[in-house]
């Protein structure tokens, strides 16, 4: 089942960064030019492509509510045929919804419109000039329909959609998630400037959603909504455990999922010769516990069924030590020291 609520602390302040990122968006719709690390994700397509500049974008989908409608910020083309003193080029949708064209005296609602839809309302207005006026509509530029992904995807970036699109679908434009992605995916929704969706369509008053990325990923409807103009989805990095000591691989684990000792030993490859295990500690840094506590456990009764296997928390260190040598401190730096090792070195004046 989707989780949706109100997350105290965590939604405050991610909709603090939806209020940055629908300013951005505001922002660039209205200067009518695209970042060059902003995607654009096509009518019809399998991979996003650099820039949204096609006039005729062909559309293969025949569900009606697939389709693009137009938003503030979007530059449109307006043809009339043999009409060209009334033709139009980059006509910026405003603010409100509204263009103007020439001859009309009111402004036009173009805002949640489609181009065919219209291009027949301009149409009409042009009867009483005109004997069956044939109006186009081409979407120019796309401005009003930003997105971002960020956290632990494989490609952060905004996109700029040109349809409707369902959560899974922007993440495969997003390359996937990344190894480190927990169990979760959030979505922030910008306030709906436009409400172009139906009575009961898009998302819930509250601002934000949260899924199991399980039953996103599986493509289960009610973990796979519609994404809307604005929204920012978050793949928050799942909690880690540590492995180290006397144990054929050490490593570091995201907790995706529930984890035991007896099985995140396993994971680093099982324990070496000499290993004392029944001596095998867990250091444990408790919620708002000034230090750590640790915790010895006999890795050998839990083998044979004569005690409890324990769950990990997050931030466990779990530590395999032999007879007479301190390899704790050694073994943690050599699990955690290649990832420190890949990051750029910055200058602090």
């Amino acid at each position: 089942m989707s989780k949706k609520k109100f997350v105290s602390g965590f939604a405050v302040k991610l909709l603090v960064v939806a209020a940055c990122f629908a300013a951005s968006f505001s922002v660039s719709g209205q200067q009518g030019t695209q970042p060059a690390a902003d995607k654009t994700v096509p009518p019809v397509a399998v991979a996003p492509v650099a820039a949204a500049t096609s006039k005729t974008p062909a559309t293969l989908t025949t569900n009606d509510d697939d389709r693009y409608r137009i938003g503030p910020g979007d530059i449109l083309d307006i043809r009339i045929l043999n009409r060209p003193n009334l033709s139009r080029d980059a006509v910026r949708v405003e603010g409100n919804g509204l263009i103007r064209m020439p001859l009309i005296d009111e402004e036009i609602q173009a805002a949640c419109k489609t181009e065919g839809e219209l291009a027949k309302d301009i149409a009409e207005r042009y009867t009483k000039f005109y004997r069956k006026p044939q109006v186009d509509v081409f979407i120019k530029e796309y401005h009003s329909r930003q997105v971002a992904v960020i956290g632990a995807v494989n490609e952060q970036s905004r996109f700029e959609l040109q349809r409707r699109i369902r959560l899974l679908d922007l993440l495969t434009y997003a390359k996937g998630t990344s190894p480190k992605a927990g169990q979760t995916i959030n979505i922030v929704h910008a306030p709906r400037v436009q409400a172009c969706q139906k009575a009961g369509e898009g998302a819930d008053d509250a601002g934000f959603s949260s899924y199991k990325l399980s039953e996103t990923l599986q493509g289960d409807p009610r973990a796979n909504p519609f994404i809307e103009a604005g929204d920012i989805i978050t793949v928050p990095e799942a909690n880690l455990v540590y492995v180290v000591g006397n144990v054929y691989t050490p490593l570091t684990i995201p907790l995706k999922e529930p984890i035991t000792l007896s099985r995140a030993v396993a994971m680093a490859g099982g324990v070496k010769q000499d290993s004392k295990k029944d001596k095998v500690r867990i250091v444990r840094q408790e919620p708002g516990a000034a230090t750590s506590k640790e915790i010895v456990v006999d890795l050998t009764a839990i083998e044979k069924k004569r005690a409890d296997d324990i769950a990990l928390m997050p931030n466990d260190i779990i530590d395999v030590p032999t007879s007479g040598s301190k390899t704790f401190l050694r073994g943690l730096l050599g699990t955690v020291a290649p990832s420190v090792a890949q990051l750029p070195v910055r200058i602090v004046p």
